[in-house]
């Protein structure tokens, strides 16, 4: 993985489709990416059947091949949640179906979605193949059914992701932190570890490309980023929180505190540690 400094740069809230001067480039990524998501459908037919390490790894190496496709630089800090008796709940600001590549290209998790996407074409089915929990946000009885669910794969030692902005953005600004599907690490005393998620350019300047936004299909959205000239994500793995003796919307607030404050400093030009 890069590593890079980011240096500092005004955020701009209003984004126009990238220009790419070689279109036939644009296109011969594009049929790249169709193949590499037919394989990621053949790959998900068998997933189930194999052992817990063999999804992981086969997991990562398809998301990180995703992102080279995509030419979409990753970097990263901090340090990942250690394996544990019980998992740890990880929690990020929330500004593209990319997020989801980009972290399992890093750690394999879990994945809190909301039910929609369980219906989009070709990927719907292979996010219900890989771990995913679809929540219908509408139907208040889903959260007490997501709640124990995370609970279980918690006890089991696993980590799960949620996005607790509960919808996506453009990056500039970062939403309330919902706490309802935040019970789960505190009825059994774990953690929660926080990720800041921020996309740039190789200057290190906001790049909006990646924000899956207002009505935008995932199409048009894939066709956005495989047209940006220039696009990297970071992703800042921030110190764990404990659960005990805290409720989940002190959990919830200070997760978000944790995450702000990582990408005003990486909006400023400050650095992060590099993970190991």
């Amino acid at each position: 993985m890069a590593i890079m400094n980011p240096t500092s740069h005004s955020c701009e809230t209003s984004y126009q489709a990238p220009q790419l001067t070689n279109t036939p480039t644009a296109c011969f990524r594009g049929l790249r990416i169709a193949l590499h998501i037919i394989y990621a459908m053949l790959l998900a037919g068998v997933i189930p059947f194999l052992n817990k390490s063999t999804q992981q790894h086969i997991v990562q190496s398809w998301s990180r091949k995703f992102l080279d496709l995509l030419h979409v630089g990753l970097e990263t800090y901090g340090c990942y949640p250690l394996a544990t008796a019980r998992g740890h709940l990880i929690v990020a600001n929330h500004i593209s179906w990319l997020d989801v590549v980009a972290m399992n290209a890093v750690l394999p998790t879990y994945f809190v979605a909301k039910s929609e996407v369980g219906d989009w074409p070709f990927l719907g089915w292979i996010f219900h193949r890989i771990n995913t929990l679809f929540i219908k946000r509408d139907f208040r009885q889903e959260t007490a059914r997501i709640n124990c669910q995370i609970k279980e794969i918690l006890e089991q030692g696993d980590h799960i992701t949620l996005f607790p902005e509960g919808t996506t953005s453009d990056g500039t600004q970062l939403g309330h932190f919902h706490s309802s599907l935040l019970q789960g690490p505190v009825d059994i005393g774990s953690t929660i570890c926080p990720v800041a998620i921020r996309y740039h350019d190789g200057t290190g300047k906001t790049n909006g490309d990646a924000a899956f936004i207002h009505d935008m299909t995932f199409i048009e959205s894939l066709w956005k980023i495989v047209c940006s000239p220039s696009l990297h994500v970071t992703l800042v793995y921030l110190p764990a929180i404990p659960c005990i003796e805290k409720n989940r919307r002190i959990l919830a607030s200070e997760a978000r505190e944790a995450i702000h404050t990582t990408l005003v400093s990486l909006s400023s030009g400050h650095t992060c540690h590099t993970i190991e």
